[in-house]
């Protein structure tokens, strides 16, 4: 398949584009600094295009087979609240433009639930990325409303971040609006098998217009 990758030069966006890439597919890699893009695959296509020109990206978006938005505006963005609803709010109005219809963004553990109430409203939530889960919080309650696109919201595990180095195991449970714990009670996953989540829901196309998520 021909999979368009926003924040294709991220933490999360580069494993996903490895993984596809692994896997055969073609894959369209959206990102402000292409330099930083070290894989050369063959069915690899690089583009630097301004997420906020939602004519250029749409056109840029036409043949794929899906996109997959791991945007992120920056986590030292003075701006990022803001940043991050403008950023994600026109990358689906270019989607949807584009003519593509499976979309998949990727958000926080912020939105996951427990006893009904979402992390990122938690008294121990980190107060240094509130601004940015709160903004993937309010864009998420938009893309709720979203009835064109088959588009789906991935959280990911609340421990999920560079310093989780168990690599790629290829292992991994499927939860919806709350998070997956271990027997240790942790809710925990590598960003490689955070790839694999992805692109086996690309391929298998599982959910539809909802929120999952996924942990060991």
């Amino acid at each position: 398949m021909k999979v368009a990758i926003l924040g294709a030069t991220g933490f999360v966006g580069t494993a996903i584009l490895n993984e596809l890439l692994s896997r055969g597919n073609e894959v369209v890699a959206i990102a402000r600094n292409l330099d930083k893009i070290e894989n050369d695959d063959e069915k690899l296509i690089k583009v630097a295009v301004d997420v906020l020109n939602t004519e250029e990206l749409a056109e840029t978006l036409k043949g794929a087979d899906a996109v997959v938005s791991a945007f992120n505006a920056g986590w030292a963005n003075p701006n990022l609240y803001n940043d991050t609803i403008t950023g994600a709010t026109a990358i689906q109005s270019a989607v949807k433009l584009s003519g593509v219809k499976r979309y998949i963004f990727i958000g926080g553990a912020g939105t996951l639930q427990i006893d009904g109430n979402q992390l990122v409203d938690g008294p121990q939530f980190p107060a240094e990325i509130y601004p940015g889960a709160s903004a993937v919080r309010d864009y998420f309650n938009t893309l709720k409303q979203e009835t064109e696109l088959d588009w789906l919201f991935f959280s990911p595990a609340i421990e999920m971040h560079p310093g989780i180095t168990i690599g790629r195991t290829g292992k991994y449970r499927l939860g919806k609006t709350s998070p997956v714990f271990n027997e240790e009670g942790r809710s925990i996953l590598s960003v490689e098998d955070l790839a694999i989540v992805i692109a086996d829901e690309l391929e298998n196309e599982a959910h539809h217009q909802e929120q999952f998520t996924a942990a060991y």
